[in-house]
């Protein structure tokens, strides 16, 4: 099981408020049988309407941490939409705040998604677009994001928090390290006697 508690690049800033799903991922995308090519895809409406959209701009090609708004994530409960964004490749997403279930499929994925004062997210953000290069490290020990020479406070309710820091966000990884006891479970329950794993 992998234990997330650092996550450190470059970041990419979208501070818009109520960025639903089906902005992140068109729902054309959504036939996909695997979630393969679908960071191709993130955000394709708004970057095909908007040349200047951050998703567009090299300077911010290989970003890590998106910095967005509040209520980020919201609309429809497509898993296809932090998918998209962990195939693009963002591994951390910072906002104001979240959509429930989004945040949940997040991570699920290993994706944390930490809140921020939009104070200080209107200060990162500006600070990455001035230099889309500066480094960027979300710290889930201290609950800090730091770029550069700046740190602000981040937060995280304590069960997902405690999930993706001791590595029991990753359900397949809990499966793979238990199966001496689960193969030893089957065999005790009458019904699946001689089960072979």
């Amino acid at each position: 099981m992998q234990q997330i508690t650092t996550v450190s690049g470059t970041a990419i800033p979208l501070l818009l408020d109520d960025i639903d799903t089906d902005r992140i991922i068109p729902a054309r995308y959504l036939r996909c049988v695997t979630f393969e090519g679908l960071g191709d895809h993130a955000f394709e409406d708004d970057r095909q309407q908007d040349p200047a959209h951050s998703f567009n701009q090299p300077q911010h090609a290989g970003a890590s941490i998106l910095v967005s708004g509040r209520n980020f994530g919201c609309g429809s409960s497509r898993e296809h939409a932090p998918q998209s964004l962990m195939r693009w490749g963002i591994k951390a997403v910072v906002a104001e705040s979240f959509a429930e279930i989004f945040f949940g499929n997040c991570t699920g994925l290993g994706i944390p998604c930490v809140t921020a004062a939009r104070a200080d997210l209107a200060k990162a953000a500006s600070a990455i677009a001035e230099n889309p290069a500066v480094p960027v490290t979300l710290d889930l020990t201290n609950l800090t994001l730091s770029y550069g020479d700046f740190s602000i406070p981040v937060s995280m309710p304590k069960s997902p928090h405690e999930a993706l820091t001791s590595g029991q966000w990753d359900f397949l990884g809990q499966l793979l390290d238990n199966q001496p006891a689960i193969r030893d479970r089957a065999q005790a329950i009458p019904y699946l006697s001689g089960f072979q794993a």
